[in-house]
C-alpha cells in the first residue's frame, strides 16, 4: 500500500543501533532530510523495558528505525543460541512497544535474509516467510527477527500503527568487518588479496568450488532504500531489500582481486563445504514503488576497499 503523503520533513527520527554499519548508514542518508536525528547514548541498555520507555517518553520522536540488534556469524549463533534470541527478541519487543506509548508516527523494523526458509525458491518472494524450515546454523537469530515481524504486523492490527518491516540481503560497505575469521565472505576477500598482494603470493583460495550465487547491497544503498519505505509504504507484508542480482563466489573473488590489484591466480579448497547453492532475494516489490539500487558492486568493492586501506583500524 502506498503512503506517498508521509514526509520526514521537520520530523525527530530516531535510529537504534546508531553506531552499527547499518545504522551509521541511516545518518549519513538522514542528513540529506530535512528532519532531526535523534540516538541515544551507548549506555542505555535496549533490552531493559523501564529504561527505554522512560528514555522514549522524554526523546519524543516521531519515527524510529530499529536497526540494533545482536549480531554474528555461524560460530557466534552455535554457541550463543541463548543471547542472539533472547537479546533480538528483548530489543525488538521494548523498542516496539516504548514506540507505541510514545506514539509514534511511524517505524521501520529490519529483518534479515535470514528469516526465510532454507530451501525457498529462488528469487525469494516475501510471501515464502514462514513455508518452510530454517538454516538450523543460524535459526535463533531467524527466529527473534521473524517475531520482529510478526510484532509489527499484529500493532497494525490491534493498534492500527504504521510500522512497517524491510528484509536486507547481505550488506557491505563503511564499518564492515575485515577480519578473516569472523567477516563476511566479501570483507574478508578483500583482505586475503591485499594481503597476498602484499606478500607477492601467486595465488588465493577461497572455500568450495565457488559456484554458490550469493547477492550483495552496499549499506548506503540500503539506507536509501529504507528511507523510500518510510515515505512510501505503510503496508503489513514484509518487503525486501536488495540489489536484484547475484554473482558466483569465483566471480566475487575475481572482482575483488581487479579492485585490489592482485594479479594471481584464484584456487579453490573443495574440501571445504559450498553452503547454500543460492541465496537471491526477490526485489520486485520495492521496484515497483519506484526505487532501484544505484552502486553497482564493481564499484562498491572499490570503494570498500579504499575504506580498508584508509580505515582507523584494520582487524
Amino acid at each position: 500500500m502506498s503512503d506517498a503523503a508521509f514526509t520526514l520533513t521537520g520530523k525527530r527520527i530516531y535510529v537504534a543501533g546508531h553506531q552499527g554499519m547499518v545504522g551509521a548508514a541511516l545518518l549519513r542518508r538522514l542528513g540529506q532530510e530535512d528532519c532531526s536525528v535523534i540516538t541515544a547514548e551507548r549506555s542505555l541498555d535496549l533490552r531493559e523495558q523501564s529504561a527505554l520507555r522512560e528514555w522514549m517518553s522524554q526523546a519524543r520522536p516521531d519515527v524510529v528505525i530499529i536497526a540494533a540488534g545482536k549480531v554474528g556469524g555461524i560460530l557466534a549463533n552455535d554457541t550463543m543460541p541463548a543471547e542472539f534470541l533472547y537479546d533480538n527478541i528483548m530489543i525488538e519487543a521494548n523498542l516496539i512497544e516504548a514506540a507505541r506509548q510514545a506514539n509514534v508516527r511511524k517505524l521501520l523494523f529490519l529483518g534479515s535474509s535470514c528469516i526465510y526458509p532454507k530451501l525457498a525458491d529462488q528469487p525469494i518472494v516475501e510471501e515464502a516467510l514462514l513455508t518452510g524450515s530454517l538454516e538450523p546454523t543460524n535459526e535463533w537469530y531467524a527466529i527473534a527477527k521473524i517475531a520482529g515481524i510478526k510484532l509489527c504486523q499484529a500493532y497494525r492490527r490491534q493498534y492500527g500503527c504504521d510500522y512497517i518491516s524491510a528484509m536486507p540481503t547481505n550488506l557491505y560497505g563503511p564499518g564492515d568487518n575485515f577480519d578473516l575469521d569472523t567477516g563476511h565472505v566479501l570483507p574478508a576477500l578483500i583482505r586475503k588479496a591485499h594481503e597476498a598482494k602484499q606478500a607477492g603470493a601467486p595465488a588465493i583460495e577461497i572455500w568450495g568450488s565457488g559456484t554458490p550465487r550469493r547477492e550483495f547491497l552496499h549499506v548506503d544503498d540500503l539506507a536509501d532504500g529504507c528511507i523510500h519505505l518510510l515515505k512510501h509504504y505503510s503496508g503489513e507484508g514484509p518487503v525486501n531489500l536488495g540489489s536484484g542480482g547475484d554473482v558466483t563466489i569465483a566471480e566475487l573473488a575475481r572482482l575483488v582481486c581487479h579492485a585490489v590489484g592482485f594479479g594471481g591466480t584464484i584456487t579453490l579448497d573443495t574440501s571445504k563445504p559450498d553452503g547454500t547453492p543460492r541465496k537471491l532475494m526477490s526485489s520486485a516489490r520495492i521496484a515497483a514503488m519506484g526505487w532501484e539500487p544505484k552502486i553497482d558492486l564493481a564499484d562498491g568493492i572499490a570503494r570498500s576497499y579504499g575504506e580498508f586501506l584508509t580505515g582507523p583500524v584494520r582487524q
